[in-house]
């Protein structure tokens, strides 16, 4: 049983940068394809970036691309998210995500396994 937990979330103004972290234990993160989503009030929860277990491989939604970063150091068993340019737009809960499945389906929730509490990040404009 995987644990998750995200640190780094709070209020930024926009054009900041605020870098999320999501520690793992319980299990080792370089099995597990990792992921980073979101949910904004009011919305559904929607994908923000994923890593493969390498790491070699990580694509993002267009929302984001180019400035939201992910990345993951396995020997610390951690995954980053780092962000930049940050919008009023960004203001959701995110939470990262760990799927046992091999890659492929990264941007669907039901492929992730464990998830993390949440880390709130509010962009003020």
């Amino acid at each position: 049983q995987v644990q998750l937990v995200e640190s780094g979330g709070g209020l930024v103004q926009a054009g900041g940068s605020l870098r999320l972290s999501c520690a793992a234990s319980g299990g080792t993160l370089s099995t597990y394809v990792m992921g980073w989503f979101r949910q904004a009030p009011g919305k559904e929860r929607e994908f923000v970036a994923a890593s493969s277990r390498s790491g070699s491989n990580t694509p993002s939604a267009d929302s984001v691309k180019g400035r939201f970063t992910i990345s993951r150091d396995n020997a610390k068993n951690t995954v980053y998210l780092q962000m930049n340019s940050l919008k009023p737009e960004d203001t959701a809960v995110y939470y990262c995500a760990a799927s046992r499945a091999p890659w492929g389906p990264f941007i669907r929730e039901y492929a992730y396994n464990y998830w993390g509490q949440g880390t709130q990040v509010t962009v003020s404009s």
